[in-house]
């Protein structure tokens, strides 16, 4: 705070020089008659000079030290917009009024007398004329370049999308927030009264209809949305739009919450390749999730990951009596409790909270947990699943994903947990990867649970690519893009499913009050996504050229990699049968027995098995898995 304050008082210190020359000119011209200002007959205009050099240095401490308390001058690091002149004049006329009541105040005193209290008319008018000067300046620079074409060098030139209030505000953070490149050259709006008029000077030239004509016409760079909640659905058509003239793309989304609010400002975001999913998101039955999580204590291993922290955040809205985060990485573990206490102290509410740090294969520390807070709901979402990684760590991915959840979902059975779900991957189905494997072997570890079962209610929740997840190739290619490029895809033709990271938790709470035990809940999860159509897209919105400005480079499939995804649902498969959610499915499964987990000798002889060793022991378990040599 301290170094901020510096800044501003530093930037802030040729304005106020200005003001100071400006106010002595003001009362030095104040003896030059205004032939628009009739005064008063025999009304002399000259005052005693004299004097007034005696009293000047009182009004200019008088003018500064206002004009620093009512924040005159840190509205100057930024830019000068008319809410601002307005507040201006007040000032300015609200300080010469108080010097005519004082000198009214004390119109007995001939020494106090040191001008004329009509010549306050004109000084008045003279400081409102003289002391905006510089503060318009910069705005009335910028306009006159846009007005002859000379602005690329002031930013990317911008189309904003909607001329009403947030409008307004997106308009006014450009001109303000200097981390933005932008330079606003026109609007667009389908409110026919409002084309062709003005907003803050710039032009509404037509309906949303006319996007692609105003690129062209205004030489557009940037475009930002600015209308609140606007359907999804004209984002995706604006996107292509964008995509198509490799035009980034921003949206308003929403106030930052600051503790200034004449300060708050407008976030303005890019618009990310989640926003354009190529299906409909699962629609939840939010009443019966509340009802599911209320007053429960809740325990979420790994709940620092991305499904994990995002199960926390969700979880965390629907009032339960206590939730326990586990994680064996403290950073992650750490940021997720901050921002849920930071959420809930600004919210003005409570939230008991326990972050606990540790490993789900160190059975005594998990029971030490579940000892401690006796979870009534258990989410178990701590597992290894980069697929690459895994190959070369085959003990370990067996080690965490079958061990860890045989010790979380033995001791959920022994604690009389109420539901306990797994948090599976599209991964497990016929896989040809080990990771895949152990989370297939990790279904088979909760069937085995539920078959001697009869307090806890087992079920897993099978889904694919999370969207924008720790892993997941859309932070990757940020950073390629990033970077300068190139972005690597591994092969031309692989495909995968996605889901944004809320709709994959939402399905998870939506599926534990389904679960009547021992179920596989999978979800149609619509139209496979070509990786390389989804990298050039992301280059596109970044307002680059694919294959031009950024290259795609194709590295071949990776260990353990498909080329397709296998289909999570098949519709016409017996196996599967729809639950009340249209887009939740229920695989059916046969009964496990402990034996046929061989859990007794993995237990005892991982540490000398090779990598090649563990591999092949999931093979003996999980029949569906193709080692690839």
């Amino acid at each position: 705070m301290k170094n901020t304050k510096k800044i501003r008082v530093k930037s802030a210190l040729p304005y106020i020089v200005f003001d100071i020359f400006m106010i002595i000119i003001s009362y030095a011209s104040a003896s030059l008659p205004l032939l628009w200002i009739p005064l008063a007959p025999n009304t002399p205009t000259v005052f005693n000079t004299e004097k007034v050099l005696l009293a000047l240095p009182f009004i200019l401490a008088l003018h500064i030290v206002v004009f620093i308390f009512t924040s005159t001058y840190r509205v100057l690091v930024d830019y000068f917009g008319f809410e601002d002149f307005i507040k201006l004049i007040l000032i300015i006329i609200g300080i010469n009024i108080t010097i005519v009541l004082f000198l009214a105040i004390f119109s007995g005193y001939p020494q106090v007398q040191f001008i004329y209290k009509s010549s306050y008319i004109s000084i008045t008018v003279y400081e409102i004329i003289l002391l905006p000067i510089p503060r318009i300046l910069n705005r009335l620079i910028m306009y006159v370049k846009r007005q002859f074409k000379w602005g690329r060098s002031l930013g990317n030139r911008t189309l904003i999308i909607g001329a009403g209030y947030v409008g307004e505000r997106v308009l006014k953070e450009i001109y303000k927030n200097k981390n933005l490149n932008n330079l606003p050259v026109a609007f667009l709006d389908d409110n026919k009264e409002k084309i062709g008029n003005k907003l803050m000077g710039i032009k509404v030239v037509g309906s949303l209809e006319s996007i692609e004509e105003a690129i062209l016409k205004y030489g557009i760079e940037e475009i930002i949305v600015a209308i609140n909640h606007f359907p999804n659905e004209e984002i995706v058509k604006i996107a292509n739009i964008a995509i198509k003239n490799n035009i980034q793309l921003k949206k308003f989304t929403g106030m930052e919450d600051v503790q200034d609010v004449k300060n708050e400002k407008v976030k303005i975001s890019k618009v990310k390749i989640q926003d354009l999913l190529n299906r409909s998101e699962i629609s939840l039955k939010d009443d019966s999730v509340n009802a599911f999580i209320k007053d429960e204590i809740v325990l979420v291993t790994g709940g620092g990951g991305s499904i994990g922290s995002e199960l926390c955040r969700q979880i965390s809205q629907l009032n339960p009596k206590q939730l326990v985060i586990f994680d064996i990485y403290e950073n992650n573990a750490y940021d997720i409790q901050q921002e849920l206490l930071r959420k809930f102290k600004k919210e003005g509410k409570v939230l008991d909270l326990k972050v606990i740090i540790g490993s789900v294969y160190n059975y005594e520390r998990i029971k030490e947990v579940f000892e401690t807070y006796r979870p009534t709901l258990v989410f178990h979402a701590a597992a290894y699943k980069h697929v690459p990684l895994m190959e070369d760590s085959a003990k370990e991915a067996v080690r965490s994903n079958v061990l860890g959840t045989y010790n979380v979902s033995s001791l959920a059975n022994l604690y009389n947990v109420k539901k306990f779900v797994l948090v599976s991957s599209d991964k497990a189905v016929r896989s040809t990867n080990v990771m895949g494997a152990t989370k297939r072997f990790a279904e088979l570890v909760i069937q085995e649970q539920q078959s001697h079962c009869d307090k806890t209610k087992f079920s897993s929740v099978r889904f694919g690519n999370v969207l924008g997840s720790n892993g997941s190739v859309i932070p990757l290619f940020e950073k390629q893009i990033a970077d300068g490029g190139p972005i690597t895809v591994t092969h031309p033709e692989i495909t995968r499913y996605f889901m944004t990271i809320p709709e994959a938790v939402g399905l998870i709470l939506q599926c534990a009050v389904f679960a009547e035990g021992g179920e596989v809940f999978v979800l149609d999860m619509g139209e496979p996504v070509k990786i390389a159509d989804l990298a050039r897209k992301m280059i596109s919105l970044s307002g680059l050229r694919p294959d031009i400005d950024i290259k795609v480079e194709f590295t071949g499939l990776r260990p353990g990699e498909k080329l397709y995804e296998e289909l999570l649902v098949d519709v016409n498969n017996d196996d599967h049968h729809r639950t009340e959610n249209k887009k939740i499915f229920i695989e059916k499964q046969r009964n496990i027995k402990l034996s046929e987990l061989k859990l007794d000798t993995i237990a005892k002889s991982l540490e000398q098995m090779t990598n090649d060793d563990a591999k092949e022991f999931v093979a003996s378990v999980v029949k569906t898995y193709t080692i690839k040599k």
